[in-house]
Order: C-alpha cells, then structure tokens, then sequence
C-alpha cells in the first residue's frame, strides 16, 4: 500500500483539489482515499480500467461527497429552518416514514442507502448484491412511488419547472 500511496498521492491530491479547492481538505481527502482503498481493494476489476482510472473514480466520488457535506446555506434559508414549526416538521416526517413503508423492500433499500447513507450506486449493489442498473432501476421506480404517495396524502415535494421556450 506504501508503494500504491507514494506512486498515485499526487495525482489523487491533484484531482481531489480541483474539486474541493481547500489544500487542507484535499490532503484529509486524500488520506481517507487511500484508507478506503484499504479495504475495497478487492473491488477493482483490472480488466474494466486502468488502476489509476479506478482510484480517481474513489477519489472523484469522495471529493463529491466532501463538497456536499460542506455545502453552506444561504443566511435567508439558515433562519427559515430555525424557526420552521416543529409540528410541521413532525408531520412532514410522518408522511415521509409512513409513505417508506408502502414502498417495496428492494426499492426502499436504494432509497435509504443513496439519500441517508450516502452510499454510490456501485456500493449499493455490492452491498444488495444486486447490478448497478437493478439500483437505478430500484432508485427510480422508489421515487416515483413515493412521490405519487406524497402528493395524495398533500405532502409532495417542491420542485420547479424551467421554462421552455418555443
């Protein structure tokens, strides 16, 4: 793992900082790469790609992650969720849970493991023992079910359309 660390570090850190832009970030980030790398590197395939492609690919994917976790909220949105009603929220959480429930276990799975584990779909599947495109198909059927099951019980979820001109 030495000799992996000392021939890829650069161009990990290198990419890694592209996408985060934090010196400081992109050095912890391109420590837990190669601690990740530890234990899943099993996963690599030599035939789908070259190892370098691989190990960017976790890189890529962890720097992602970073950059969502840090995401900052505009101060207008900060003080909308502080004063939010607690029962409304509660409410909110209770469709949410019960409309979870309705779905099929295959599907809820997905669900929970890409938006609350934050797991990528290539985990998932390693993890359900399934194909990547059995999890999009999983992914996408779960979040129109439970859209559907969240605009009839008058909790659906905001969205916004773009206008097309014609």
């Amino acid at each position: 793992m030495g000799e992996l660390y000392v021939l890829h570090a650069p161009a990990v850190h290198a990419h890694v900082l592209r996408v985060v832009k934090d010196v400081d970030d992109a050095d912890d980030l391109t420590q837990h790469v190669f601690a990740r790398l530890l234990t899943s590197l099993d996963r690599y395939r030599p035939g789908e790609a070259p190892f370098i492609v691989w190990v960017l690919r976790v890189a890529h994917n962890a720097a992602i992650d970073h950059v969502r976790r840090a995401r900052a909220l505009p101060l207008e949105d900060e003080e909308r969720v502080r004063t939010r009603d607690d029962d409304a929220a509660a409410e909110l959480r209770s469709a949410l849970h019960a409309a979870l429930v309705l779905l099929p276990q295959g599907q809820r799975d997905v669900l929970l493991l890409t938006h609350l584990v934050g797991l990528t779909p290539p985990e998932i599947a390693d993890e359900l023992g399934c194909s990547v495109r059995a999890v999009h198909g999983l992914h996408y059927r779960g979040r129109a079910a439970l859209r559907a099951t969240l605009t009839d019980v008058g909790h659906a979820p905001a969205v916004t359309r773009l206008a097309v001109s014609a």
